[in-house]
C-alpha cells in the first residue's frame, strides 16, 4: 500500500467498454501495471443510473471499466493492445451473447494527450481487418460507479457468466507474467 501512495501522482486512468463489464473488469485487472479496476456506467444521458435502468430504460450508458494504471509499469498502448484481444472490435452494440447499446465497445479518455495514442492504436488495429473497426472513441463525459454487487463479480462468482473465454484470461495472465 505504501508504494501505491508514493506513486499516486503518476497514476493514469482510462475507461474501457467491452461488453458485459464483469469479464472486462476481471480481464483488465490481470494486466501487470494496472493498479485498480472498477465497473460502472459511462457516457449516457441520465444521472446515477441503476443497472436495471441501463439495461431496460435506454439511458445511453455503456457498461465500462475504470482502469487506473501506473505508466511506469504499463503503457496505454499495451493496455489497448490487450483490450483488443478480449473484444470483437467489429461488433456494434454487442459482445458475445450480450446485445444492446450498453454492451458497445468504447475507449473513453480523460486526458487529451491520450487521444493521439488511442487513434494510432486504432489505426494499427484496423490494418488487421477488412471491415471497419467499430470502437467508440470519445472523451469521458460522465461515469457512475455500478452497484457494489457488480464490483469484482467474477472474483466472488467464479462460475458467473462471462463472454470472454477462459483462454483469453490465461493468455493475459501469461503475457503479464502472472501465471
Amino acid at each position: 500500500m505504501g508504494s501505491e501512495k508514493r506513486s499516486n501522482e503518476s497514476i493514469k486512468e482510462i475507461y474501457l467498454a467491452g461488453g458485459c463489464f464483469w469479464g472486462a473488469e476481471k480481464y483488465l485487472s490481470l494486466i501487470k501495471g494496472v493498479v485498480s479496476t472498477e465497473v460502472g456506467y459511462a457516457n449516457g444521458n441520465t444521472e446515477n443510473p441503476t443497472y436495471e435502468e441501463v439495461c431496460h430504460k435506454n439511458t445511453g450508458h455503456a457498461e465500462t471499466v475504470k482502469v487506473l494504471y501506473n505508466p511506469d509499469e504499463v503503457s496505454l498502448e499495451r493496455i489497448l493492445s490487450l483490450y483488443y484481444e478480449a473484444i470483437d472490435p467489429l461488433a456494434i452494440n454487442r459482445q458475445g451473447n450480450d446485445i444492446g447499446t450498453q454492451y458497445r465497445t468504447g475507449i473513453y479518455y480523460v486526458n487529451d494527450r491520450d487521444k493521439e495514442v488511442i487513434e494510432n492504436s486504432l489505426k494499427e488495429l484496423q490494418k488487421r481487418y477488412d471491415k471497419p473497426v467499430l470502437i467508440e472513441t470519445i472523451p469521458l463525459n460522465n461515469y457512475y460507479t455500478a452497484e457494489e454487487y457488480h464490483q469484482k463479480y467474477l472474483g466472488r462468482n467464479p462460475n458467473g457468466y462471462c463472454h470472454i473465454g477462459e483462454g483469453k484470461f490465461e493468455k493475459c495472465k501469461k503475457e503479464s507474467g502472472l501465471f
